[in-house]
């Protein structure tokens, strides 16, 4: 049976300042933001009812829209309260949240600098972006045919809409092709990221990652570094080629959606999820659980 259609589900949305129904949350046919790309959004998880790095994807998110020549009219502190108002109100403690910023219809053209400018913020069940059970089995990846952009292109630090225009297409190609997802390259043919989620690799008790510099530097990246850091697991960022994938033992992925994942093959390469790869899954499950306030 297919599953619910988004724009059907149950609960509210906040909308400019808001809480509506989830059906009145609509925009107009003639938005610039769906017209031209001018959209930013994050991509957040609830735990235990608290958003994981609520303040983080908040700030992110006021970023993301500066970098495309806008301002979101409330503050990082307003945009975080709106969300755990969110949370709360859908009564799912563990939940994906997702803010979206773009500009309204005013103007219909290229240039849209007197629109307004939308914020809205929805919650809603969603379970591991992979199965559960190939999580630490270990997925499989295409390769990519689209890379990812010179950053002297497009705004690629920016979580733009835009921007995974090519993340679809790989992604349903992957798909098709009977693979979970696909690894991309960067314009140069370097290792980049997948469609929706950062990546790493082990050798040698050592973690390599491609520098984030043409692609998304994800919240959930910069969490699982820190945790390796803090196990003492040394991390390496630098430029790596895919004739290097041969050399390497592990292979992960992370990101909100993903949490933390296991790969076991990426088109010709093959890896063996092991002791790291399962250390920083526990890690992050453990990272991830609400605190328990001081006494």
């Amino acid at each position: 049976m297919a599953a619910q259609s988004y724009d059907r589900l149950e609960g509210v949305i906040w909308y400019d300042g808001k809480v509506l129904p989830w059906n009145d949350a609509n925009l107009h046919v003639l938005s610039h933001g769906l017209h031209y790309g001018s959209c930013v959004f994050e991509g957040e998880r609830a735990y235990g009812g608290q958003i994981f790095k609520n303040k983080e994807h908040a700030e992110r998110l006021k970023r993301s829209a500066n970098l495309l020549d806008f301002d979101i009219p409330y503050s990082v502190a307003e945009i975080m309260a709106a969300k755990q108002t969110v949370v709360e109100k859908n009564g799912r403690k563990e939940a994906y949240v997702r803010p979206v910023a773009w500009r309204g219809s005013e103007m219909m053209g290229v240039s849209a600098q007197s629109n307004t400018i939308h914020l809205a913020i929805a919650s809603w069940e969603w379970p591991s972006y992979f199965d559960p059970e190939q999580r630490l089995k270990g997925i499989r990846l295409d390769l990519a045919e689209y890379r990812r952009p010179d950053p002297k292109t497009a705004p690629s630090t920016a979580k733009a809409a835009g921007l995974y225009m090519i993340c679809t297409i790989s992604k349903h190609r992957a798909e098709r092709r009977g693979y979970a997802d696909a690894m991309m390259l960067d314009w140069q043919g370097r290792v980049a990221e997948c469609t929706g989620a950062n990546i790493f690799f082990t050798k040698d008790g050592k973690i390599h990652t491609p520098t984030a510099d043409c692609f998304l530097d994800g919240i959930t990246r910069q969490t699982v570094i820190a945790l390796a850091k803090k196990r003492g697991i040394e991390v390496i960022e630098r430029r790596i080629m895919p004739d290097e994938l041969t050399g390497f033992a592990e292979c992960f992925i992370t990101g909100s959606a993903a949490e933390v994942t296991a790969v076991a093959e990426i088109a010709d390469w093959r890896f063996t999820p092991a002791a790291i790869t399962k250390q920083l899954m526990d890690d992050y499950t453990a990272e991830v659980q609400p605190k328990a306030a001081a006494a």
